[in-house]
């Protein structure tokens, strides 16, 4: 069995796989000792662990993890990758897209793939029909471009994401507000998407 963590900017994700099978996934705040000893207890059988971390604070985690598992594994741009990374600087490149191209390409191989993942930040990542990762886009998620305009202006009010209770054009401030970031960030997936497709055949 093989326990998965991603640290992300916000929340720390947990998963067990059984080989391929995945056995149990769950978000949290924060991985410790209490965690790891519960997981331990739920499955036995755990002998692997892999780490990818976009924190610096992983270390204290891999610490953890070799005291109570046989073989633990950091992911960075040094780990042996079942496709080929091409980015240009690649200590630079963020562990959660290294780890998204790969997810994807194990899903789809042999294809062009873009590789959208909304978290704190949306990245965009294309790896080609030779399994090549090339790299791609970073932009603010959508909390992110909530809070900018909360945090930049003086007067603009922090609000919940969603679609604008009113169809209409913004004529009130709140709906102002849900209506650019909505459908401002659904029309900038678009055109990414429109951006890598006359680049490349049946992008998936």
């Amino acid at each position: 069995m093989n326990l998965i963590i991603d640290i992300g900017n916000t929340r720390t994700k947990v998963a067990i796989f059984k080989k391929e099978k995945l056995l149990k996934s769950y978000p949290t705040d924060t991985f410790n000792s209490d965690d790891l000893f519960q997981l331990k207890k739920e499955y036995p059988k755990i002998k692997s662990a892999i780490v990818s971390s976009v924190k610096n604070n992983s270390n204290e985690i891999i610490t953890l993890l070799k005291e109570q598992i046989d073989f633990v594994l950091k992911l960075n741009h040094k780990t042996i990758l079942p496709i080929e990374n091409l980015y240009r600087t690649p200590k630079t490149l963020g562990k959660d897209r290294i780890a998204a191209a790969v997810g994807a390409n194990k899903l789809y191989p042999n294809k062009n793939l873009l590789v959208i993942d909304a978290g704190t930040a949306i990245t965009y990542d294309f790896v080609n029909n030779k399994n090549q990762y090339l790299g791609g886009f970073i932009t603010p998620g959508l909390n992110m471009r909530l809070k900018a305009l909360n945090e930049y202006t003086d007067k603009l009010p922090l609000i919940q994401a969603g679609y604008p209770d009113d169809t209409v054009e913004g004529n009130k401030r709140i709906i102002s507000i849900k209506g650019g970031i909505q459908f401002g960030l659904e029309g900038e997936i678009r055109r990414i998407i429109q951006h890598f497709k006359p680049l490349n055949d049946k992008l998936t």
